[in-house]
């Protein structure tokens, strides 16, 4: 074993609280939210099961890991929130000026469409 993989080696947490492994180190049978995401899973309030720990840019660089087999089925959404979704990002893409709406969200900094805030721009 190496010295960096040493340093971040701790199975029984004695040394950072909670068991800590190096990078892809880990026992089978943890995940971290990433892989649970992609698994269909989400952590369902299980607190952190353990870490990996790794040097990265600007210091160490921690994953927290969660047990796969207290994982649950991600949620899905109720048909009322996917049409109140679906009403709030068509709101986003209307132009309040000029009431037309558009296929690109409609800039904050600007509060208009591309168009009306060049007619804008022009006429100053």
């Amino acid at each position: 074993m190496s010295r960096i993989r040493a340093a971040y080696f701790d199975p029984d947490g004695a040394r950072y609280g909670i068991p800590t492994y190096w990078w892809r180190g880990a026992p089978p049978g943890y995940a971290t939210r990433r892989q649970l995401t992609a698994a269909g899973l989400r952590p369902a309030g299980q607190p952190i099961a353990a870490q990996i720990l790794w040097r990265g840019v600007g210091g160490t660089r921690a994953a927290y890991l969660y047990r796969v087999d207290l994982a649950r089925p991600k949620r899905t959404a109720t048909p009322a929130q996917r049409r109140a979704i679906a009403a709030a990002l068509l709101a986003r893409r209307t132009c309040p000026t000029c009431r037309q709406v558009r296929d690109y969200y409609i800039p904050r900094s600007l509060g208009e469409c591309l168009t009306c805030a060049h007619l804008l721009e022009a006429a100053a």
